[in-house]
């Protein structure tokens, strides 16, 4: 930090707002600066899901759902149900799907009877009689025993732990044939008996199987559907949040604002030894603070063009308001300035250079060079100023 910085922040420090005259006012202010903490904290919180659920929703969408999503015509998109009224639709779909699915099943009964009645079927109607039989190494071929009455039972079972897809019990016929021919001979009569009913039984299932496929598309269908209308309703969940969100984030600017004109309110009228030092401050910010320092201004003055190549600033002109926002922000950008020799170093002024100086000081944002004219004017006029006897 040169010379010329030093005093330019202990000129910063303190004695700007005067709330000491009234404790309960400043209490008040503190109170209100903390139930905005306490908001923002829980709005960054709900910005965050928000974020995390568009993040994750783009990785995990099928492109399937994004293409129709995009191919529905916008006035369908228009009123997009609830979240809970897709829940309610689903669970009503669900109950129609395994109601087509009971149907399905109770129809595949018939070709089980049918292959049950077969005079071939008896060694195959009841769990096989290991012990009776003498079969020790019974379980060490067959890794699932089946039967037919056991397909049965659990085809009429109603404690939920029945079948729920035909394919189940088509699956559990052929084990019972297969387990039949896998433990006996070839020759064998069992063997012969049951590579005879398997060929009827999937005979049958072939004849049997386009309602069950046509019943499998339309359950991918319904689903691919459902899970494209929930997505569209999260969506349209996340957007209401996101709207709120944005109209609560608007009143916390409304109410800073507020806070903002009370503090500029309360404080005191800047000397001209003040301004000075906030002119020549001014001189010292990086381009881009300097922007923003000429947008503060703008702010209370709309004629004022802060980003022309050239622009007026007339010191003395501006508010007490716009006065006191400038050196706030001054302030806290020359202090990290401080902190990074790299932008000290490019902003460093000359202020025994002389040129001349008027009330008016023009301050540039193409050069640094412009910059150090800007500086050398500031400090001239500012010294100028200082001789003068005060009103």
């Amino acid at each position: 930090m040169d010379q010329m910085e030093a005093p330019i922040l202990d000129a910063f420090d303190g004695g700007t707002v005067d709330f000491a005259a009234n404790g309960a006012e400043a209490e008040s202010f503190k109170h209100r600066v903390d139930e905005i903490f306490v908001n923002v904290d829980k709005l960054e919180e709900r910005v965050n899901d928000i974020e995390q659920f568009y993040a994750t929703t783009s990785k995990k969408m099928p492109n399937a759902c994004k293409s129709s999503s995009t191919a529905k015509d916008k006035d369908q998109t228009k009123h997009v149900p609830s979240i809970k009224k897709q829940q309610q639709d689903a669970a009503c779909r669900e109950a129609a799907a395994a109601k087509r699915m009971q149907e399905l099943m109770r129809q595949f009964g018939t070709i089980l009877r049918q292959i049950a009645q077969h005079k071939w079927a008896w060694p195959f109607l009841q769990p096989v009689d290991v012990e009776g039989l003498g079969l020790d190494d019974y379980y060490k071929v067959i890794d699932k025993p089946m039967d037919l009455g056991t397909i049965k039972n659990q085809m009429e079972a109603k404690d939920g732990t029945g079948y729920k897809h035909v394919r189940e019990i088509f699956a559990d016929v052929r084990l019972v044939f297969k387990n039949a021919m896998k433990y006996n001979d070839d020759r064998s009569d069992v063997h012969v008996m049951a590579k005879t009913l398997m060929a009827k039984f999937e005979e049958k299932w072939l004849q049997f199987l386009p309602k069950v496929t046509e019943e499998e598309k339309r359950l991918e269908e319904e689903e691919a559907e459902a899970q494209l209308n929930m997505q569209l309703a999260e969506d349209a969940a996340r957007a209401k949040m996101a709207r709120d969100l944005s109209n609560e984030l608007y009143e916390i600017d409304m109410h800073l604002e507020e806070l903002r004109e009370m503090v500029v309110q309360k404080c005191r009228k800047m000397s001209t030894e003040e301004k000075r030092k906030l002119g020549v401050a001014l001189t010292r910010l990086s381009p881009e603070d300097l922007s923003k320092a000429l947008e503060i201004v703008a702010q209370s003055n709309p004629g004022f063009q802060a980003t022309a190549d050239e622009v007026d600033l007339d010191i003395d002109a501006q508010t007490e308001s716009t006065l006191w926002r400038l050196k706030f922000f001054v302030r806290d950008a020359i202090e990290v300035q401080s902190k990074s020799p790299a932008s000290m170093g490019g902003n460093t002024n000359n202020a025994n250079n002389h040129n001349s100086g008027n009330k008016t000081n023009n301050i540039s944002n193409a050069t640094n060079k412009r910059k150090r004219e800007i500086s050398d004017a500031i400090v001239k006029t500012a010294k100028k100023k200082s001789k003068k006897p005060s009103p």
